[in-house]
């Protein structure tokens, strides 16, 4: 939907820029895509529900991660309190990522 869309829906409960700046907003934190049609931008849900609610908990832990004191002991605080099954997902993860970064000649 256009943000004229998503406007006109609200029956004018919200003013127009503000829903602009809600789904800009939302784009921005992976919740919506969007994509130019003309002068205006259509946004949709950037996956299923579960996609879009991963995308907005990853970026709040990101967000923590970064505005704590000490990175390296929340991360290890984190890890530590994994269940078993987690760790070895995470574990996998990164080795996936470490693989295809040493595949892309990336450090």
């Amino acid at each position: 939907m256009t943000a004229r869309e998503v406007h006109d829906r609200l029956d004018g409960g919200l003013a127009y820029t503000t829903v602009m700046t809600t789904l800009a907003r939302l784009h921005t934190k992976g919740a919506l895509s969007r994509e130019l049609l003309g002068r205006a931008f259509v946004y949709r849900l950037a996956g299923d529900t579960n996609v879009v609610d991963a995308a907005v908990t990853a970026r709040r832990m990101r967000k923590l991660l970064e505005a704590g004191a000490d990175r390296n002991v929340a991360l290890s605080r984190f890890v530590s309190e994994l269940e078993p099954q987690d760790e070895a997902f995470l574990s996998d993860l990164l080795r996936t990522l470490d693989a295809e970064r040493q595949g892309d000649g990336q450090p």
